[in-house]
């Protein structure tokens, strides 16, 4: 089992207590309690923390008073203060500590954490917190140690390498945050146990093998049988393995440039 050591990386354990929601799990379940995604439920209880990805407030510094692990995402996010005092929760980008500054605005220096939009960012230059339509919110590049690289710009896009190695064509006047997300030693985590497992809210996985031939394709046969069928698939007969499950006419095809590998 290996662990990130978050004693040596975040500031405080105490999250600020109005930037908190709790809730209930959905465990998997849609609202009439049928499970539609499995293998989930359990696990320790979390506070969501509320984290800001709009950043509305252009053109206003603030300064980075804490740096916290947040239970629902893999990179680390900051209590920010606004010079106007209001605070708010940022996911924080690599390097950044407790003092330093962040600015959102268009004449922003290209130093981590500061946003810009697209088409004002260098080719070459690594982003995250990437808006797909201007103030859209960040959706793109958010997971730990992710960053997409600025690629070129053309007449209404800008072409970005995303985390997957994908090329495709974003809105030029949408806003990224320079630099990649904070905690790259995430990746290096081994969870190593069952147990472990479960305290995060993942329940075991039965082999289709392991079942009977009324609940899976691959059931049933004495002793240890083989798969029996030509293409691998899940237990309702839908194939697994390469099999293409994007629509043919899906809006954003025509931005891709290059496929992920």
């Amino acid at each position: 089992m290996q662990v990130v050591e978050y004693r040596k990386l975040i500031s405080t354990g105490r999250p600020q207590k109005n930037l908190l929601r709790g809730g209930y799990k959905k465990t998997g379940r849609n609202n009439a309690g049928r499970i539609t995604v499995r293998h989930r439920g359990g696990g320790v209880k979390k506070l969501l923390r509320l984290v800001d990805f709009r950043y509305e407030k252009y053109d206003i510094p603030a300064k980075v008073l804490t740096v916290e692990y947040d239970p629902g995402r893999s990179g680390f996010i900051g209590l920010v203060c606004y010079k106007d005092g209001e605070k708010r929760y940022h996911l924080l980008p690599s390097g950044a500590a407790v003092g330093s500054e962040i600015i959102a605005s268009e004449k922003a220096p290209l130093k981590p954490g500061n946003r810009r939009p697209l088409h004002l960012i260098p080719p070459g230059t690594l982003v995250y917190n990437v808006e797909i339509e201007p103030k859209g919110g960040a959706k793109l590049a958010r997971a730990a140690a992710a960053r997409a690289e600025v690629l070129a710009h053309e007449d209404k896009h800008t072409q970005l390498k995303m985390p997957s190695g994908e090329i495709r064509r974003i809105n030029k006047f949408a806003w990224a945050s320079v630099g990649q997300v904070s905690n790259e030693e995430h990746s290096f985590v081994t969870i190593g146990k069952a147990g472990r497992t479960r305290r995060m809210g993942v329940r075991p996985t039965v082999r289709g093998s392991a079942m009977n031939p009324v609940d899976h394709p691959y059931g049933g046969g004495e002793g240890r049988a083989l798969r029996g069928t030509r293409r691998p698939k899940n237990m309702w007969g839908k194939g697994t393995r390469g099999v293409k499950t994007r629509r043919r006419k899906k809006y954003s095809s025509s931005l891709i440039l290059a496929r992920r590998k």
